[in-house]
């Protein structure tokens, strides 16, 4: 049986001054730091082979955090497929220190929505400029993007093939997968794994800092957290 645990990243700077992140890189808040390892307690005594984040530093950071609570003491060791020198000159030669290892691998297929035109922006001002139903269609509607960015479809165009194509075959393999991510990417692989209409999943609250897990098994899906 393989198991998923989903992990929205921690509160981040930008999320704390309630402004539009998409894919600029800012890092976690002290209280996303503090819920990074609360999320890492949580998890501590589940078995986590691989791990799957983010381009972005929010969410490798509360990978990094949740995994410093881990009870197997295993470090992280970030892999560079893409990457020939980083690769071939970061060969780890004993057999002690790989058993003692969980690869983590960067993508940017499960970054945060890209905001287009809004990152940057108060959220609230926009809402002042725009009006509250313009800026709730931008952020909950399923194919309207904002300006110059991305809707929830195009993000799940994205990520949920980069999902079946390298993440579901390590589940049915029968592996543990970490994937410390962002709510907008999480939000649509949740709607592969729950089988959620387009209307569904924009309703769907994906807090900071609660791992979501489910058991793989038969290539069925059951949230048991």
């Amino acid at each position: 049986m393989g198991r998923l645990i989903l992990l929205r990243h921690g509160e981040s700077c930008w999320n704390n001054h309630n402004l539009f992140t998409g894919w600029v890189d800012v890092p976690l808040s002290p209280k996303g730091i503090q819920e990074a390892l609360e999320a890492g307690k949580r998890i501590r005594d589940l078995p986590i082979d691989i791990i799957y984040t983010s381009t972005l530093v929010r969410a490798q950071m509360t990978a990094f955090l949740a995994m410093s609570q881990h009870h197997s003491g295993k470090v992280p060791i970030v892999c560079h497929p893409e990457d020939h020198k980083l690769n071939s000159w970061g060969k780890i030669y004993s057999e002690e220190a790989k058993a003692h290892s969980i690869p983590i691998y960067y993508c940017w297929e499960l970054n945060e929505r890209m905001y287009g035109e809004l990152q940057g922006l108060n959220k609230a001002e926009t809402i002042q400029k725009y009006g509250p139903e313009q800026v709730k269609i931008w952020r909950r509607s399923y194919d309207t993007a904002p300006p110059n960015g991305e809707s929830l479809k195009m993000t799940a165009a994205r990520s949920l093939p980069f999902f079946q194509k390298e993440i579901e075959p390590k589940l049915k393999q029968g592996l543990s997968v970490l994937m410390p991510a962002h709510g907008n990417s999480i939000r649509s692989i949740m709607m592969y794994l729950d089988n959620l209409s387009k209307e569904e999943v924009v309703e769907l609250e994906i807090p900071t800092g609660i791992p979501i897990i489910y058991d793989f098994q038969n290539d069925l899906y059951k949230k048991v957290l």
